[in-house]
């Protein structure tokens, strides 16, 4: 599948309610996954509430405007996050260091995460991964999400199973609209339940804060290069794989350049970076977001759009979140992953020469290993690349 950039887009027109609906479960999963992480690295640090609202802020809309732009541009499913991995990895290095030099470092970061896109360099390392090897850190990745399902089971097993159970129903009626279902399900019995909490939910408009940076070897090395190593191995890496999986061909360095221009920009008001999404992506670019791989780019922006929707209201993020139920949060986005889990092992299983290889890749992936700050999906495809290798030099042999 190739972009379709000649025929001018058509968002209404393309779109279904399947469609919004996973642009919302994408943004809803983004959120729900890491924005805790990011209030616990913010208090750790002593920061104000003004300031983690800016950095909520800051984070939102440049997610909103490049998921739109880059989305609109190729006419691709294209979601842009922000750096889960990065922001857990901030809980325990952001405490200690001046805020303004954390900014600094964050500049840094974004600095050279827009080399790598500008020289290309990220694209020609791309190319030398195998396809099945890409397919199955892809896998890899949602998978740990969606075994989550198991804990949220563990806690409100009648939720959960009422879900599941429309969802497959729906599936066979009407594929298409299975998650929305699911959703509708599990929000009426939440309710019923007495499981949404509102009482402390109130609209608040947030304020971007600026920061002038400053620059510190100590904050570069315990933030900035850190943080660009899981940037661009945690995150960037099996967002492209999302896409290549599914069939978008799209080049990597504009998408790479702009979600770092776009980070260093965003930097003094506490963005800790953007960059390609992965398990946002996929519920976005598999076949529940829309039947038709040409017209599921509306579901990336409808995602855009809940994205620029929640930084304005960033201060009052953590309270609509915590009024439904993480059982419910686990549980959808659990079941909108799982065609895309499906495409993903089915193609990395698809070469017998390289599925041994591919099998090492997901489990590693899937293991949530991390080593060094650096999350699961690099070793993952380490582990695969090294035993792809070893096993063509021990047939060569």
């Amino acid at each position: 599948m190739t972009d379709s950039t000649s025929a001018r887009p058509r968002p209404l027109a393309d779109s279904s309610p399947a469609a919004i609906v996973a642009g919302f479960v994408a943004m809803l999963t983004g959120y729900t996954s890491s924005l805790v992480l990011m209030f616990q690295a913010g208090q750790a640090a002593g920061l104000t509430s003004a300031q983690i609202s800016s950095w909520i802020w800051a984070l939102s809309i440049g997610m909103a405007l490049t998921t739109i732009g880059l989305t609109l541009r190729y006419r691709t499913p294209i979601v842009i996050a922000w750096s889960t991995p990065g922001a857990a990895l901030l809980i325990s290095s952001l405490p200690g260091v001046p805020y303004s030099e954390a900014i600094g470092a964050y500049i840094v970061c974004a600095g050279l995460i827009t080399f790598c896109g500008v020289t290309g360099s990220f694209d020609r390392l791309m190319r030398q991964v195998p396809g099945s090897l890409a397919a199955a850190l892809l896998a890899g990745v949602l998978f740990r999400i969606c075994i989550e399902i198991r804990r949220a089971a563990e806690q409100q097993t009648l939720l959960v199973v009422a879900m599941f159970l429309s969802y497959l129903l729906a599936k066979r009626l009407s594929p298409r609209y299975a998650v929305f279902v699911a959703l509708l399900v599990g929000v009426a019995l939440a309710g019923f339940l007495g499981l949404l909490n509102f009482s402390h939910f109130q609209l608040e408009v947030a304020r971007p804060v600026w920061t002038s940076p400053s620059f510190s070897l100590a904050a570069t090395i315990s933030i900035g290069i850190p943080l660009f190593i899981v940037a661009m191995a945690s995150q960037n890496m099996p967002g492209l794989a999302v896409l290549r999986t599914d069939g978008y061909q799209v080049p990597a360095s504009p998408l790479i350049s702009t979600t770092g221009i776009a980070s260093l920009l965003l930097a003094p008001f506490g963005s800790h970076g953007i960059n390609l999404a992965a398990i946002s992506a996929a519920i976005c670019t598999g076949p529940e977001a829309h039947e038709n791989p040409h017209k599921r780019y509306t579901a990336a922006l409808w995602c855009g759009l809940f994205y620029g929707i929640a930084g304005i209201f960033g201060a009052t993020l953590a309270a609509l979140f915590a009024a439904l139920p993480k059982a419910l949060v686990l549980s959808i986005a659990a079941l909108a992953l799982l065609g895309s889990i499906t495409n993903g092992l089915s193609n990395a299983m698809a070469d017998a020469r390289q599925r041994e290889a591919a099998m090492v890749t997901f489990l590693v992936t899937a293991s949530g290993l991390t080593l060094f700050s650096v999350g699961s999906a690099f070793w993952g495809l380490v582990a695969g690349l090294a035993t792809q290798l070893i096993l063509n030099w021990r047939r060569a042999a």
